[in-house]
C-alpha cells in the first residue's frame, strides 16, 4: 500500500500539522482520529490493512490528519473558553488547509467524505454538517454528536455551533440544508456492546430525519464493543456496501 507523510506549519492552528496519505486514486477519505490521537493512530490499529484491499485497488485515498483534541476538550488544565476556541481552530484549519490539500492532491470534483470512530466520529460528523459545501458526507462510528458530553457543563456560542444535537435541530439555512439533503453519503453506525452508546445514534438519526436529510443508520449488535474490532469489521463493510 502505497504510503506518504506530508505536514505544514499551520497558520490557523500555530503549530506543525502532519497528515498521512494513503494510495494513489479514489475518492477522498479524511480521516479524524479518536480521542487525543495523532494522524498514524488509525495505521497502527491495523485500520489502514483492514481497507487496503480498496486502497489499492483505486477506489479510495485516505488522508489521515492529527487530532488537536488534547489541546482542546480532552485537556483538564485549559480554561473551557480556550478549549472551545481551540475547537474552532481546529475547523478552520481543516476547510482552509487539509480540504485545499486534498484537491491539491486529487482534483477538484473528487468528493471529500469525513470520517472517524469515537470522538473522531463526532468531528467528523460536525464538520460535514457544518460545510457540507466542502465536504460531501460522513461516515461516523460509534459517536456521540452532542458536545455537551465533553464540555462539563461549560456553554458558548462556540459549543453551540460545534454540536451537531444543539444546531441541527434549528438549522433553517435552506442552502445548507440543501446540500445536506443532495449527499448521497451519510453513513451512522455504532455497535451495541459494551461502552457503547447507541441511542447517541439513534438521536442524531431522529434528529437528521426530521429536517429530511436521507442518511444510513447501522446498529450492530451486543458482540460490537466500542473498540478496534468493531471498527474493523464497519468500515471495510460501508466503504464495500455503499460506495
Amino acid at each position: 500500500m502505497h504510503r506518504e507523510i506530508h505536514g505544514w506549519h499551520s497558520p490557523r492552528l500555530h503549530k506543525h500539522m502532519d497528515i498521512a496519505v494513503y494510495g494513489h486514486y479514489g475518492f477522498a477519505l479524511l480521516m479524524i482520529p479518536t480521542a487525543a490521537a495523532d494522524y498514524l493512530e488509525y495505521e497502527r490499529f491495523h485500520l489502514m490493512s483492514a481497507m487496503s484491499p480498496m486502497i489499492n485497488e483505486g477506489k479510495v485515498k485516505v488522508f489521515s490528519v492529527n487530532s488537536i483534541n488534547s489541546e482542546s476538550w480532552l485537556n483538564n488544565q485549559m480554561h473551557p473558553r480556550d478549549k472551545s476556541i481551540r475547537h474552532s481552530q481546529f475547523n478552520e484549519y481543516i476547510y482552509q488547509e487539509v480540504v485545499p490539500f486534498i484537491r491539491n492532491n486529487t482534483s477538484q470534483e473528487t468528493p471529500i467524505i469525513t470520517c472517524g470512530a469515537s470522538l473522531g466520529a463526532f468531528h467528523a460528523a460536525n464538520l460535514f454538517f457544518k460545510r457540507p459545501d466542502l465536504i460531501n458526507g460522513v461516515i461516523a462510528m460509534s459517536g456521540d454528536y452532542d458536545l455537551a458530553s465533553y464540555t462539563k457543563g461549560y456553554h458558548d456560542q462556540d459549543v453551540y455551533f460545534n454540536s451537531p444535537m444543539q444546531y441541527l435541530p434549528n438549522l433553517d439555512d435552506h442552502n445548507v440544508l440543501s446540500a445536506m439533503r443532495a449527499s448521497n453519503h451519510i453513513h451512522i453506525l455504532t455497535g451495541s456492546g459494551n461502552y457503547e452508546a447507541p441511542d447517541a445514534s439513534r438521536r442524531l438519526s431522529a434528529v437528521l430525519d426530521a429536517k429530511g436529510v436521507p442518511h444510513d443508520l447501522d446498529i450492530w449488535g451486543h458482540d460490537m464493543p466500542h473498540d478496534w474490532p468493531t471498527w474493523r469489521a464497519m468500515l471495510p463493510y460501508v466503504l464495500g456496501a455503499k460506495f
